[in-house]
């Protein structure tokens, strides 16, 4: 695989002493893994955060092999994980994203959805104003994984927000996150938290 694509970087790990095993959405080629030198360093340490745009240059000499890359950021979400919110928000949306979707399939509009959806987080003055996004993008996913995932009915209020958002974890946690392996629902339930606070 050799491809240089806008992406989201959707999860990223540590692998050895200073490299990282990255994951990356793009509209094309659906979810890849990739290995970033240095990706713990100081160089690259801010660009290594889920949710990030970045673009990637992906070099592999065979099919079969984890494929290099080169990231350059494009649009940070770093500024946001200092805020609760749009912190869990992002979190969440990247952790179950990363979890959900199969290497190598092409999900182009879970690609676009996606990156509005975070976009929509770090731009959007409150939770009213990206929440029914994060509901439509995970009703979306399992749209597209063949799970139906009706659209939610738009909400004016949080409340009606809430309990779309509460009819969507049965499905997402049976269908999509079953068999993985962590706990990617714990992302979901701090995020459920601190939109419930919202109402006290």
């Amino acid at each position: 695989m050799n491809l240089r694509a806008p992406a989201i970087l959707i999860a990223s790990r540590q692998h050895g002493e200073t490299a990282s095993i990255a994951r990356l959405l793009t509209g094309d080629h659906g979810v890849v893994a990739c290995y970033v030198a240095g990706g713990r360093g100081r160089q690259l340490r801010p660009v290594m955060i889920p949710g990030n745009l970045v673009e990637v240059d992906l070099r592999a000499k065979s099919d079969s092999q984890m494929p290099f890359a080169r990231l350059e950021l494009i649009e940070s979400r770093g500024p946001w994980l200092t805020e609760p919110l749009p912190a869990a928000a992002i979190t969440w949306a990247c952790a179950l994203t990363a979890s959900a979707l199969p290497e190598r399939n092409p999900y182009p509009a879970l690609y676009l959805a996606l990156e509005a959806l975070l976009g929509a987080v770090c731009q959007a003055p409150s939770a009213r104003g990206w929440f029914p996004a994060m509901n439509s993008y995970e009703a979306l996913l399992l749209r597209e994984l063949g799970y139906g995932g009706e659209r939610p009915e738009i909400a004016q209020e949080l409340t009606g927000m809430l309990a779309n958002f509460d009819a969507l974890e049965g499905p997402l946690a049976r269908y999509l996150l079953a068999d993985k392996r962590g706990d990617v629902m714990a992302a979901r339930h701090l995020l459920r938290e601190r939109l419930a606070r919202m109402l006290a």
